[in-house]
């Protein structure tokens, strides 16, 4: 008898998705010559501003405390003015104190000045100062831009497939490879597996965003599952760092022992509490913009992923999207995510094509490497990066097939919105150097 034909569930129509053959010279060619300019006077003089706005900010806030109590508010009102206060506060502290981390983070792709020794110095100093160990993930970042979107050479937001997810095995009999179709039965067994209540997505992006950069530095979270145990950012012996690196991850743990020293020093001075709402804070803020900038730039159902035989660095550069900061708040909210943290979202495809070029200059940059990558159909922008996204991303971004040479996220019932499509334009082929700092 004839076995019966599986019911199919849903069926989606998936989106073609350009898979760029484009050389390095392509795109480096499109964007001015001038916009690789470094200079270490224009990149300080974001520093000093950036320094100038966190004092404002710490004087207004000692300026109006004392206001509130002088208005014999009642206990209720008062605790609330309080902490409506300090909480404006840490919200506008951290998010320029963004802007200094991403400063540093240029200093670590040399593109702060044309010294390399002044780009070490001030990267280390403001990222020590933010609680990052500077040359351990300046060295780690370097292999990020390296192999972005390689499934096994890439080093942060790397997507986790089917059979890590201890998913079961993909069945033919019950849907395509695609994503397109599956059947009720295959969408049932995924969802029991993996979940896609709205409430689950809320609470995987909260804690995303609030404990995903300590994890990521401290235990390699949603980095290379292939690393074995003991391979954070802390050990110099750690698998992805190389032997003669092995001073630089001692200077950068020492950075992180004087950080923490001047946090119990300034504790036992002024107090924990003080500590908690002038630094600690902000500080959380800045591990918050940080991880959700990243993710929403690197994690996306319309980004490819590759495995080796399909990777190239021009290929992996444009597996990036930009996104407008707070662009969900209106074009008001765009301009200040914007400004206060340097373009570092909007401009990101564009630092990924070539990582020297500064912030200053990356505006530029975006514009004319938009235009060149229009003509072969490659799309830069995402939607703007917001609370909003990281629950959509979180709700359609679960998992990618063990097989295929490119691939795309599916959901929790395993279907997929994208599909690749390819141009007639022959691709050079780049070979990364992978062991680059």
């Amino acid at each position: 008898m004839a076995s019966k034909s599986p019911d199919f569930g849903k069926t989606v129509e998936l989106k073609p998705v350009v898979i760029p053959d484009l050389t390095v010279k392509d795109l480096l060619g499109a964007i001015p010559a001038h916009c690789f300019e470094r200079s270490a006077i224009r990149s300080g003089s974001y520093i000093v501003w950036d320094a100038i706005l966190l004092t404002l900010f710490y004087k207004a806030v000692y300026w109006a405390d004392p206001q509130i109590d002088a208005l014999h508010l009642s206990p209720t009102a008062h605790l609330a003015a309080k902490l409506s206060l300090w909480s404006v506060y840490g919200f506008a502290a951290g998010l320029v104190a963004t802007g200094l981390w991403v400063i540093a983070h240029e200093c670590g792709h040399q593109a702060f000045s044309e010294s390399k020794l002044v780009n070490n110095a001030v990267g280390w100093v403001l990222h020590s100062a933010l609680g990052v160990p500077y040359h351990s993930w300046r060295i780690t970042h370097a292999k990020h831009h390296a192999s972005t979107g390689h499934m096994t050479e890439d080093q942060v937001f790397v997507p986790r497939t089917r059979s890590q997810r201890g998913l079961p095995a993909f069945d033919p009999s019950q849907g395509d490879l695609a994503g397109s179709r599956i059947s009720a039965t295959a969408m049932q067994e995924l969802w029991e597996a993996l979940g896609d209540s709205p409430l689950g997505a809320v609470w995987g992006g909260f804690s995303y965003l609030l404990f995903g950069w300590p994890l990521y530095i401290g235990m390699n979270a949603s980095g290379q599952m292939r690393y074995p145990s003991g391979s954070h950012h802390f050990n110099p012996k750690a698998v992805m760092f190389r032997d003669n690196q092995y001073g630089q991850i001692i200077l950068s743990d020492f950075g992180i022992i004087l950080w923490a020293a001047g946090m119990i020093y300034f504790a036992k001075q002024q107090g924990v509490l003080e500590l908690l709402r002038v630094y600690f804070v902000p500080y959380l803020w800045v591990n918050h913009w940080l991880v959700l900038i990243t993710f929403l730039q690197h994690t996306d159902p319309y980004l490819p992923h590759y495995r080796a035989s399909e990777h190239t660095f021009a290929r992996g550069a444009l597996a990036t999207l930009d996104r407008n900061l707070l662009g969900e708040l209106g074009p008001i909210g765009a301009w200040i995510g914007a400004r206060a943290t340097h373009g570092i979202s909007e401009t990101h495809v564009a630092h990924h094509v070539s990582s020297k070029i500064p912030h200053y200059n990356a505006w530029e940059a975006t514009y004319a490497l938009r235009a060149r990558l229009e003509q072969a159909g490659v799309k830069l922008e995402g939607a703007a990066a917001g609370w909003g996204e990281v629950y959509r991303v979180f709700k359609e971004c679960k998992f990618v097939e063990d097989e295929g040479d490119i691939v795309f996220f599916k959901d929790a019932y395993g279907l997929a919105k994208s599909k690749p499509a390819f141009s007639d334009v022959n691709d050079s082929g780049v070979e990364v150097d992978k062991d680059s700092d």
